[in-house]
């Protein structure tokens, strides 16, 4: 009864959901491990329903619609990108959620690319976001999206790429996918993974199913001695060492490059800076509240989170509403005033450059889902400033621990710390220090993933 209606609903999923049967009844020829692991085979065997579903409901919602649309061509486009590259290639795949997490790939690309210039990279993204901001990355012979995790794609994709390594980064796990790898003898390597104690993998109903999903890698790289230990002890994942997290050093590489900026420092030379990155509507508007009651105000950069055009007219009629003097960076000349104007930044690209010009960081994000990156304006030895919804992110957890960031919580709290971060500039530097300290004291994980991916090419 339920194969008829998915027939009905997705040819596809519904040849998927065959292919499950037909690996549950011979599954010892096939010499995979769906017999083994329960939570795996049931995720196989109603994933084509659950895909199926989702595609008659796509109509309905924008992003749904989006997802299954920009796979419509994948296998298409990949195949052309392929063609051209030998058999005998060596091939690395790498999968990241979206552009946080190919940033910690980064550097390890890098790395393997100067110790075996000859390796072919392949590069997939779940997130639009994260297709689009990297899908121009020269060092790949293919960026795309991960298609849809069927049984099917996943097949095709693997046949296509023929990895000899697949680098997934810190977590979005699809597990046709890497079955499939598996199953083709692609060695799997999970980096910067972490497991952090509210994380929904120690939930009872779900625990089995990432105990499974875990144990297909050969080897699991943690950012911490915690994560190694949760790994070895819930998951029995002895595969676990601890490296670091690749962030880290991809930060201390890109703060050598400050080049993009150099047209914006001499405005701000002796002069105490906030750049307040990655900014959203509650962070501006706390933001602009506490440095207008500033006794002594520190010149001010902004720098949203987004520069679509309606989210920067506002943020102009804002600033506007509240007498402040502003200039875009767009159209800045030799004119501006720091002293009396806030430099807007209405372009992408600047923002890591621009915390070399700071004395102090406000990051946003922490009134939203998360805070942002915090490690770019520590690695210039400058103060960072959060909200409160800090968490999920262990780095900005370390950094407060640590002493080189603060956490407020409204205008008032936000207040102070800019007070004192102003007019004390022996606490500011003592904190900027030890935020400086943090970030190359964990540098290093890049070279003991390449040196490990090294060693499976051999």
């Amino acid at each position: 009864m339920f194969f008829s209606i998915q027939i009905c609903v997705d040819k596809e999923s519904a040849n998927d959901f065959f292919i499950t049967l037909m690996l549950f009844i011979d599954v010892k020829s096939k010499k995979i491990f769906l017999m083994h692991s329960l939570p795996l085979f049931f995720y196989t065997l109603f994933c084509p329903f659950i895909m199926g579903a989702a595609r008659l409901l796509s109509p309905l919602h924008p992003k749904l619609r989006t997802f299954f649309q920009v796979r419509q061509r994948v296998f298409e486009e990949l195949e052309k990108k392929i063609a051209p590259i030998p058999s005998s290639a060596v091939r690395v795949w790498i999968h990241a959620a979206s552009v946080g997490e190919f940033e910690q790939a980064r550097p390890i690309i890098a790395a393997l690319k100067k110790k075996r210039p000859d390796i072919t990279f392949f590069v997939s993204f779940l997130s639009d976001s994260g297709y689009n901001a990297r899908k121009n990355f020269t060092d790949a012979s293919a960026v795309f999206y991960l298609p849809i995790d069927t049984q099917t794609n996943a097949k095709k994709l693997v046949s296509l790429l023929k990895p000899d390594v697949l680098l997934l980064m810190r977590y979005d796990f699809w597990p046709n996918h890497l079955l499939e790898a598996k199953k083709y003898g692609t060695k799997l390597i999970l980096a910067a993974a972490v497991l952090q104690k509210n994380a929904p993998y120690f939930k009872p109903v779900v625990k089995n199913f990432y105990r499974s999903i875990f144990h297909l890698f050969d080897k699991i790289y943690t950012v911490s001695s915690n994560d190694t230990l949760a790994f070895r002890k819930t998951f029995f994942c002895q595969q676990t060492e601890t490296a670091g997290d690749p962030r880290f050093d991809q930060v201390f590489i890109r703060s050598k490059n400050t080049a993009g900026v150099d047209h914006i420092k001499p405005f701000f030379d002796h002069k105490t800076v906030l750049v307040a990155g990655s900014v959203w509507e509650k962070d501006i508007d706390l933001l602009l509240t506490a440095w207008q009651k500033l006794k002594k105000r520190p010149s001010l950069i902004l720098v949203p989170h987004e520069v679509h055009p309606e989210k920067m007219a506002n943020l102009y009629r804002d600033l506007q509403n509240r007498s402040f003097g502003f200039v875009k960076v767009s159209s800045m000349d030799r004119t501006f005033t720091p002293d009396s104007e806030i430099l807007v930044i209405d372009q992408t690209g600047y923002l890591v450059e621009l915390y070399s010009i700071a004395s102090m960081a406000y990051v946003g994000g922490g009134f939203g889902v998360n805070v942002h990156n915090t490690l770019e304006p520590g690695i210039y030895g400058i103060p960072v400033v959060f909200g409160p919804n800090y968490h999920n992110s262990p780095e900005a957890e370390g950094l407060v621990a640590a002493g080189g960031a603060m956490v407020i919580h409204d205008e008032a709290t936000l207040t102070a710390a800019l007070q004192t971060l102003i007019t004390n500039a022996t606490e500011r530097n003592r904190r900027g220090k030890t935020a400086e300290t943090f970030v190359k004291e964990r540098t290093g994980a890049t070279t003991k993933i390449a040196d490990s991916i090294m060693s499976l090419l051999k």
